[in-house]
């Protein structure tokens, strides 16, 4: 059933700064093995999965196959206590298929975490996440969830409507997840979504049910305004806001 319903026409004035790349920018070609070579699943040592397991199980798509994830959904991820709520767009077909956030490989949301000294790992999830990144995430109070649930291959196909549905959505889950501070990724879509047409990147005036709100900007790897440097040094600030403080 799709998940978008509004028809008041597409966001104006997204920028590349708040949409990911399309479908032609995923690898399209359906992955194999190698003869002999041992899939994470099937391994006899009875070992957990490892980095280079992960990697070499790396799902391939077919262009049908991922537009057949459009309006779906993946869980939010949020601890107990979440202390830092990053809120991206909506998530991108990739990541719906594999039930991972920013999962696409060209997404900066995990690098920067770690140059920020958020986690202490350079996070892959192009494959689905693995058990100890998500639990290292959950240790350390960082939560991830979206305005707008259903998947889209662009952001910039979401309506007007859309936002503002999944933006008053989202104020009602925050009133219930009460983190310290909630990081909403990307100015166009807050400032639609949140009928905030002068916002700008950095603290939001007023709190909500007690958080601290901020826009820090979006991940993508069309965003060419900002570097992972410039990624990190945003996220860290709003991290210590929730007082996240670099691993020992």
């Amino acid at each position: 059933m799709p998940a978008h319903t509004g028809d008041s026409g597409m966001v104006r004035g997204t920028t590349s700064a708040d949409i990911r790349p399309d479908l032609d920018s995923i690898v399209l070609t359906l992955h194999t093995p190698p003869d002999g070579a041992a899939s994470a699943e099937n391994r006899d040592d009875g070992a957990m999965p490892s980095r280079s397991d992960h990697a070499a199980e790396r799902p391939r798509f077919t262009r049908a196959e991922l537009s057949a994830f459009t309006g779906g959904t993946l869980p939010d991820l949020l601890p107990d206590p979440t202390l830092l709520l990053f809120a991206g767009i909506n998530p991108g077909l990739l990541s719906v298929a594999v039930q991972a956030h920013f999962a696409p490989r060209g997404n900066r949301f995990f690098p920067a975490l770690a140059a920020a000294g958020i986690v202490d790992r350079r996070i892959d999830a192009s494959a689905g996440m693995l058990p100890a990144d998500e639990e290292h995430l959950r240790s350390r109070g960082v939560g991830i969830t979206s305005i707008v649930r259903g998947a889209t291959s662009r952001a910039s196909e979401l309506t007007a409507a859309q936002l503002r549905a999944g933006g008053a959505d989202l104020r009602e889950r925050v009133a219930g997840i009460r983190p310290r501070v909630v990081a909403l990724l990307g100015i166009t879509a807050y400032r639609t979504a949140f009928d905030a047409p002068h916002a700008l990147v950095g603290r939001q005036p007023g709190d909500w049910d007690g958080a601290e709100v901020w826009v820090v900007p979006n991940p993508s790897g069309l965003n060419r305004h900002h570097t992972t440097a410039d990624l990190a040094q945003a996220y860290r600030e709003v991290a210590l806001r929730a007082g996240i403080r670099p691993p020992a």
